[in-house]
């Protein structure tokens, strides 16, 4: 373990809602760019709402598709 550490305290001391904090952050931008995630498909109720939701609009949203 002689590596240098990624992230250090150069002044002053943090309490336990600071490291906290720096964590989040730190756990938040390590997320990998390139993963993939699937769309989370829109219901129609608020496809309706959308202006230019195409052929779906809240008069055809209870018709069956």
């Amino acid at each position: 373990m002689n590596e240098e550490p990624l992230v250090s305290v150069v002044r002053g001391s943090l309490d336990d809602h600071e490291v906290a904090a720096l964590v989040a952050i730190l756990t938040s931008r390590s997320t990998s760019v390139n993963s993939r995630t699937t769309p989370q498909p829109t219901s129609d109720w608020i496809r309706s709402a959308r202006p230019g939701a195409g052929p779906r609009n809240w008069r055809t949203s209870t018709l069956p598709r």
